[in-house]
């Protein structure tokens, strides 16, 4: 598999500017539920409602909208199939399944140092 390069303008690919598109980007993908939606899909491909009963709390709403952002950005293909009703599909593509890894990580990271992270609330809290 190759991995593509960006090619634009380095500008474009800086995250410390404020009109680059790689913040842009990161600002979409590097909320709640974007990371919840991709860790959910996984390698699984989800119908709406299941995506919703799988990740707790999130509105109707913020599924929609956080699924168009990330279709938009190529990380989620959207299959509609013409059935009556129409049964729509989301799965990860090759960038979401990359953007996965991350996720995990992070995943991983908070079990890892979760104790830690509530003891060091609780000290602070005191």
């Amino acid at each position: 598999m190759v991995t593509k390069q960006f090619r634009g303008a380095p500008k474009e690919a800086d995250l410390t500017r404020a009109d680059s598109l790689a913040r842009e980007i990161f600002s979409d993908v590097a909320n709640k539920w974007a990371l919840l939606i991709i860790e959910v899909l996984g390698e699984r491909t989800l119908r709406f409602g299941e995506l919703r009963n799988e990740v707790e709390g999130i509105s109707h709403k913020m599924l929609t909208q956080n699924l168009r952002m990330m279709e938009r950005n190529g990380l989620v293909e959207r299959s509609v199939h013409p059935t009556v009703p129409p049964r729509v599909e989301y799965t990860l593509t090759e960038p979401g399944q990359a953007l996965r890894a991350t996720v995990d990580g992070m995943c991983g990271w908070t079990h890892q140092y979760l104790g830690h992270i509530e003891a060091s609330r609780r000290r602070f809290d005191a």
